[in-house]
């Protein structure tokens, strides 16, 4: 908040408390020449009359507190301008706590699978359901309900991994996240017509013959080959990604691929350490993994944790 909107705040608390009090103090006295409360000369049907008595002392007394206790709230809590009270509470530190206990909660939940590598734990069917479980509720957003992904989202279900499909590759990608960097090479490789080349000979690579210009065949040997390497296989080290595959994140139109040669590109799949904790990143890791060609073993039914 702005220091002009900070003291906006401020004014209008002040304000609204002050005026509280003097209406407080203004309609709660009587002067000396004020009619009596019976004395309103408003009557209904003979024998019905308006009086004008003051509220009760006590009740004026509980709308004083009142204003106590708002005056106290203000200075221990955020609501005074930019002022953050004196036990240094926000909202962010509470849903964090509370996020921590119902973290913890799970943790304790889970603690049968917590011992318990990626691969033992795609072996085992309660395991998975719960790991498909946590999926469900945290990861089909960008993934589907399917895990088929979608256009910058990758598909699960396949066999093309950017940053690798092995069960720590996984985990790794689940826990600590993963940001993608392609820059934008429109300017040095000559603008649209050298793009448009380097798209050329970018889907070439899939015939396992590339052919293209000289000018791109040059441009990619100097400025792709250190992330895409010279077969164009990629590196899951550095989250390059096969050319010579047929599955493209961002499609494989040639209007796609030159957008991301152009443009560039800057996927980023965000931590869920803190979100999901050890055990459970660590079934939704089993989860992901059971859909690879690598999960081989026989699942184990176990009964579902308490």
């Amino acid at each position: 908040m702005s220091n002009a909107w900070s003291w906006f705040v401020i004014v209008l608390v002040v304000l609204n408390i002050a005026g509280c009090v003097v209406l407080l103090w203004w309609t709660g006295k009587r002067g000396p020449h004020d009619p009596k409360p019976e004395d309103t000369s408003h009557y209904w049907d003979g024998d019905i009359t308006e009086y004008n008595k003051p509220m009760p002392r006590w009740w004026i007394n509980m709308f004083y507190l009142t204003i106590v206790f708002a005056i106290g709230y203000l200075v221990l809590y955020p609501g005074f301008g930019n002022f953050a009270g004196t036990k240094g509470w926000t909202s962010a530190n509470q849903v964090q706590a509370d996020s921590a206990v119902v973290l913890r909660a799970r943790e304790a939940d889970n603690r049968i699978f917590a011992d318990k590598t990626v691969e033992q734990l795609s072996a085992n069917t309660v395991a998975l359901e719960v790991g498909r479980s946590i999926f469900i509720n945290n990861c089909t957003t960008c993934h589907g309900s399917a895990a088929k992904g979608a256009v910058g989202f990758p598909d699960l279900t396949d066999t093309s991994w950017q940053w690798g499909s092995t069960a720590d590759e996984i985990l790794s990608s689940i826990q600590n996240g993963r940001t993608a960097a392609m820059p934008a090479w429109e300017d040095v490789v000559g603008g649209a017509s050298g793009v448009s080349e380097l798209v050329s000979y970018v889907k070439s690579f899939s015939s396992g013959k590339p052919a293209g210009t000289d000018a791109a065949k040059s441009n990619f040997e100097t400025l792709c080959v250190a992330c895409h390497g010279e077969t164009g296989k990629g590196n899951p080290m550095l989250g390059a990604p096969d050319l010579t595959d047929s599955y493209w994140l961002y499609g494989n139109s040639d209007k796609a691929i030159a957008q991301s040669i152009a443009k560039g590109r800057n996927g980023a799949m965000p931590s869920h350490l803190e979100l999901l904790g050890d055990t459970r990143s660590k079934l939704v890791a089993a989860f992901v993994y059971s859909m690879q060609s690598q999960s081989t073993a026989t699942p184990v039914k176990e009964s579902a944790p308490k």
